[in-house]
């Protein structure tokens, strides 16, 4: 029998912060989970919008946009959040400087990309996060096992096209939870 435990690989996956999550940063937060492996966990906190919107963004890195784009920028997380991120879709692409983390969603850090996206030319749906989530290894773990968190599949639609408010009843619901019901912690027999 062998004692080595195989570690669970969350990528992919929504992160549903528990009502009774007491970290400011993640209240009712839904995050997308970019990386999971021994060496720890990485994601974007996916409903949590700043003040800034992409416009403002454009124009402080000089890239030249097209159109107004109104679209607010989100707070990834409490890591590095001088750090811009793109998640995005893989239509339109591929873009050289993405790293691919299922079919259809990809993440990037790329200027490059984001002169795409002003141009026009970039992938159909996309967010703009600054900083992002991270978790030590095991740490994810032993606070999904401590019922901070619930996971459920990402799904492209309540990644890209539900507004920010709406993203983490949506992610409840889809585990087929009422999330006016939903309690914080966890009931035993």
């Amino acid at each position: 029998m062998s004692t080595q435990k195989q570690a669970m690989n969350l990528a992919n996956q929504f992160l549903i912060a528990m009502p009774g999550l007491n970290d400011p940063n993640f209240e009712r937060s839904l995050i997308y989970l970019c990386h999971h492996d021994d060496e720890g966990a990485m994601g974007l906190v996916v409903n949590q919008e700043t003040e800034a919107k992409l416009d403002e963004i454009l124009e402080q890195l000089d890239i030249d946009c097209d159109k107004e784009m109104q679209q607010k920028v989100l707070h990834g997380g409490p890591v590095r959040q001088e750090q811009g991120f793109i998640l995005h879709s893989t239509d339109n692409g591929p873009y050289a400087k993405s790293d691919i983390i299922s079919e259809d969603i990809a993440l990037s850090g790329s200027l490059e990309l984001l002169e795409h996206i002003a141009q026009g030319s970039g992938p159909q749906h996309f967010l703009i996060s600054l900083g992002y989530a991270g978790w030590a290894p095991d740490q994810l773990e032993e606070e999904i096992q401590s019922n901070s968190w619930l996971t459920a599949p990402a799904n492209s639609e309540i990644l890209f096209q539900t507004p920010s408010h709406l993203k983490w009843q949506k992610a409840v619901a889809s585990l087929g939870f009422d999330p006016d019901t939903l309690q914080s912690t966890a009931g035993h027999a």
